[in-house]
C-alpha cells in the first residue's frame, strides 16, 4: 500500500484554534476603505458586498465542517526535488480504474474538485459506467495551500510538471492521465512533454492560447474565436500584472488582512463565473469559495502561490506570451489532448492545435471558468468521454502498479 512507503507522510488538516480566533478578530477590526458612490463593480469589489461576505465568514462560516469534509479523503505529504507536495489520493473501488491527476489553478486549491471526486472515482455509485472510473491524485500546486514552503526560485510550470511525474512514479502508476484548468491547464501539457511514454491523455479547461506572430494566424478565425481574442485583450489583468511582476510586495497586504485576501480572490470569482452579471454565490456555493479563501489565509500562501506567474512571465524562462513562432512550434505536444471550452473561456482552436495534439474539442456554450465547482456534471461527462475516445488499449494499463 502506498501509505506504507517511507517517503509518503500521512497528512491531516488540523488548523489550530488560535489561528481561527485570530482570523475572526482581524475580520471584526477591519479598516474599511471609502468608496465612490454609484460605481458598482466597475472599480473593484464594492464595500457593501465585501463587508457582508466578510461578516458571514466571521460569524456563520464553519471552517471545522469544511476541514472535516477534506479530511474524509486520504492525504499525504511527500518531498520531491526539495519541494513539499501535498496531495489527495483517492483510489477507486474499481481495480482497473485509470489513474488521473487533477490540477487546480489560481486562486484555487484541491477544494475545487470536491464535487467531482465521487463521480470520477466511483461512477457505479453515481449511475455511471464503472469502466469510466479513475484513481484520483489531486495535488496542491507547489506554493499553494499545504504544498509549502516553496523550495525556492525556479519553480515554474516545467519544474512542477517534473515533480508531478515523479509523484506518479512514487505512487506506483506507470500510465496515467492529466486534467488541469487555468494554471493547471498550463502545467498539464508540460507533464505530457516530460513524460510522454506514460501520460495517456491530457484534458484541459480554461486553457490559455496565444498568438505567436506567425503569418496568417489571425486569418480564418471564426466569429466566436475573434470575440474570444478581443475579450482576452480587454480583460481586467490587474491580478495578473501584480502576480507576475511583484508577487512579494502584494503578498504583504494579503498576508496581513483577511478582508484584503477575500477581496483579491472574490473579484476573480466574480469576473470568471457565469452568468457575468451574477455574484459568485450564484454559481458556486459561498461556503465552497470561502474554503478556498480560508486555505490561502490559514496557510499564508498569497505570495508563494503567485510566484508561478513571476516564474512564467517576468523571469523569462518560459514560453507564456513568447512571440517567437519557432519556439511555439518546438513545444508541440504529442500526447492526445482534449479541450472543454466553457461559455466563459477564451481558447482558440487553431492556436491550440498549433501547440497540442488535439483529438477532442467540446464547445459547451455555457458555464464559467471554474467548471469543477460550477458545473461538475458537465466536466465529469467530458473527461469520461475524452478518455473513452482515446482508442488506446487501456486494459493493459489501468491501475497497474510499478511498486507493491
Amino acid at each position: 500500500m502506498t501509505t506504507s512507503r517511507p517517503d509518503l507522510r500521512p497528512f491531516r488538516i488540523d488548523i489550530p484554534q488560535s489561528q481561527l480566533d485570530d482570523l475572526a478578530t482581524r475580520l471584526a477590526t477591519t479598516r474599511w476603505p471609502q468608496e465612490l458612490p454609484g460605481v458598482g463593480w466597475s472599480r473593484g469589489v464594492p464595500t457593501g458586498y465585501l463587508r457582508e461576505v466578510a461578516d458571514y465568514w466571521r460569524t456563520d462560516y464553519d471552517w471545522r465542517a469544511q476541514e472535516a469534509v477534506l479530511n474524509q479523503y486520504p492525504q499525504h505529504l511527500i518531498t520531491i526535488d526539495g519541494q513539499n507536495l501535498h496531495h489527495l489520493h483517492v483510489r477507486s473501488p474499481e481495480p482497473d480504474a485509470t489513474p488521473l491527476i487533477l490540477l487546480h489553478g489560481w486562486p484555487g486549491s484541491v477544494v475545487d474538485f470536491l464535487n467531482v471526486i465521487g463521480p470520477l472515482s466511483d461512477p457505479r455509485s453515481h449511475g455511471g459506467d464503472p469502466a469510466d472510473a479513475f484513481h484520483l491524485v489531486i495535488p496542491s500546486l507547489p506554493g499553494f495551500g499545504f504544498s509549502t514552503p516553496l523550495a525556492g526560485p525556479g519553480m515554474n510550470a516545467a519544474r512542477i510538471a517534473g515533480i508531478l511525474a515523479a509523484l506518479m512514479t512514487q505512487l506506483g502508476y506507470d500510465r496515467y492521465g492529466v486534467h488541469g484548468y487555468d494554471m493547471g491547464a498550463w502545467v498539464a501539457p508540460k507533464v505530457g512533454q516530460q513524460d510522454p511514454e506514460r501520460v495517456i491523455g491530457i484534458h484541459l479547461t480554461a486553457m490559455v492560447t496565444l498568438p505567436v506572430g506567425a503569418d496568417g494566424e489571425m486569418d480564418n478565425l471564426s466569429e466566436a474565436e475573434q470575440q474570444r481574442w478581443q475579450r482576452m485583450q480587454n480583460s481586467n489583468d490587474g491580478y495578473f500584472q501584480c502576480n507576475s511582476k511583484r508577487p512579494q510586495t502584494v503578498g504583504y497586504a494579503l498576508n496581513d488582512s483577511p478582508a484584503g485576501q477575500l477581496a483579491w480572490i472574490v473579484e476573480t470569482f466574480k469576473e470568471h463565473t457565469a452568468p457575468a452579471e451574477g455574484l459568485p454565490e450564484d454559481s458556486i456555493d459561498r461556503d465552497r469559495f470561502l474554503t478556498d479563501v480560508s486555505i490561502y489565509w490559514l496557510t499564508g500562501t498569497a505570495s508563494s502561490a503567485a510566484q508561478i506567474y513571476y516564474e512564467e512571465i517576468s523571469q523569462g524562462g518560459a514560453d507564456w506570451g513568447d512571440s517567437q513562432q519557432d519556439r511555439a512550434l518546438s513545444q508541440l505536444g504529442t500526447v492526445p489532448t482534449g479541450v472543454l471550452v466553457s461559455g466563459n473561456d477564451n481558447a482558440i482552436r487553431p492556436w491550440a492545435e498549433r501547440d497540442h495534439n488535439i483529438v477532442h474539442w467540446t464547445e459547451l456554450g455555457q458555464g464559467g471558468h471554474f467548471l469543477a465547482m460550477e458545473a461538475p456534471g458537465l466536466l465529469v461527462d467530458d473527461i469520461q468521454v475524452f478518455f473513452r475516445k482515446l482508442g488506446l488499449d487501456l486494459k493493459r494499463f489501468k491501475g497497474r502498479r510499478l511498486l507493491a
